[in-house]
This record gives C-alpha cells, sequence and structure tokens, in this order.
C-alpha cells in the first residue's frame, strides 16, 4: 500500500510580519509558529514521516527542543529561494516511491486541526488526482486599480480560498513542479498538467498567519483547542 507523508516548506523570511526572525519561528501560544502545525501533522497515525524543508544555513532549528513531536519529524536543509523550489527539493531529498501521497503544508497555518487533515485524507485517498483544502469564498469581491479604487466587482460563484494540507502522489507532484516552478501552491503545478485536483470543505479556521494582526487571533484558536 502506499504510504502517506508530509512535508512543511520552511525555508522563507516572512517579510511581511515585519519582523528580523523568520516567521515560522516566531512565538505563537508559547511556541514557534511552526509547532503547532508539526504537533498536528505528527500526531495523525497516516501519516509515516514528516518532513521540514528548512534554508540550508539556517540558524533556528536546532536552537529549539523537538524532541516533544516524536520520531516522525526529519528535517531536510535542503530550502529553496520559492516555496516551489523549497518543496521541489525535499521531494528529490526525501526520495519517496512515486505512488506515495504527500501532504504539503503551510508552517503558517498553525490552526490546522486534527478532524481537518483526517477529513483531506479520508477524501483523497483513494482519489485519481488529489486535491486541496479549501473554502467557499463568502465576501464580496472586488478588483482594484493601482490607486486602490475599484474597477469592478468580481463574480464569486464556484470561487475557493486554497488552503493547506494539498494532498498529491509523489511521482505527480514532482513532475508538475519540474515544469511548473513558479507557482505559488501546489494544486496549481498539478493544473498545469491538465489535471483537476479536487477541493474538499474546510474551514477559515485554518488561515494563514501573514500579517502581525493575525497573531492575536491565532493565538485565540489555539488556546481554545486545549
Amino acid at each position: 500500500m502506499s504510504k502517506i507523508f508530509a512535508l512543511v516548506p520552511a525555508a522563507g523570511c516572512g517579510s511581511r510580519m515585519g519582523s528580523e526572525l523568520p516567521k515560522q519561528y516566531m512565538l505563537l501560544a508559547g511556541h514557534p509558529m511552526i509547532y503547532h502545525a508539526l504537533v498536528t501533522l505528527c500526531a495523525s497515525p497516516e501519516i509515516d514521516t514528516v518532513f521540514v524543508v528548512l534554508s540550508p544555513d539556517d540558524a533556528y532549528w536546532l536552537s529549539y527542543d523537538w524532541s516533544p513531536l516524536g520520531d516522525k519529524l526529519q528535517p531536510l536543509f535542503c530550502g529553496g529561494a520559492t516555496r516551489a523550489e523549497s518543496v521541489l527539493n525535499g521531494l528529490i531529498a526525501a526520495e519517496l516511491e512515486r505512488d506515495d501521497w504527500l501532504l504539503v503544508h503551510d508552517a503558517a497555518r498553525p490552526c490546522l486541526s486534527h478532524k481537518q487533515l483526517a477529513r483531506l485524507i479520508e477524501a483523497l485517498r483513494d482519489d485519481d488526482v488529489g486535491g486541496i483544502l479549501a473554502v467557499p469564498v463568502a465576501d464580496t469581491l472586488k478588483r482594484a486599480d493601482a490607486e486602490c479604487r475599484i474597477v469592478q466587482t468580481e463574480d464569486r460563484e464556484g470561487v475557493w480560498q486554497a488552503q493547506t494540507p494539498q494532498m498529491f502522489r509523489t511521482g505527480l507532484l514532482l513532475q508538475a513542479l519540474q515544469i511548473a516552478p513558479n507557482v505559488t501552491d501546489d494544486a496549481s503545478a498539478v493544473e498545469s498538467l491538465g489535471f483537476h485536483p479536487k477541493l474538499v470543505t474546510s474551514s477559515s479556521s485554518n488561515f494563514k498567519v501573514t500579517y502581525p494582526q493575525d497573531v492575536e487571533l491565532a493565538e485565540l484558536l489555539l488556546g481554545v483547542r486545549k
């Protein structure tokens, strides 16, 4: 049977947070931000190994105690200049079987729940393509010009907001990222091959911490789960 692995690209600096410390290491509810995502992934009985792709010159990882997460965790110091490059480098370094499943998850999505993760795996384990967690867009969408004035209102019918994890066969994802190296998420790379990944309904609680004001909300959500 195919195994299931997880990979967390964490070689970036998170410049939009306005901090000298890389975003994945910023303290959130008493731990580095990345810790919370790793806890959920490592706790899944379905996942064999959780790879963390770090910058080759990462100066922070070894200064933290990751032992509470168990023996599933495996750092790979092969991160690239972009998210897609880090995922591709991690895939190559991990040397997985082509039919194995890989779940790629953002280090800056600390509020992923065990329920959301299990729902994704259950929905996709027998799928021909794979897919992603996502939520239907509920707000009215406005397109702006360079002066931040509304140009038009966009139709939100059928529009979803992509989240992670994104789950694909290793061989398919490897091929996709080699052909489309400039994508911002894994599903886009797979789409470039002509495939149509499945959308698995998630929750807005699985949001990406991007700006300083997001930290307070993430801490509130993590506190409720304790």
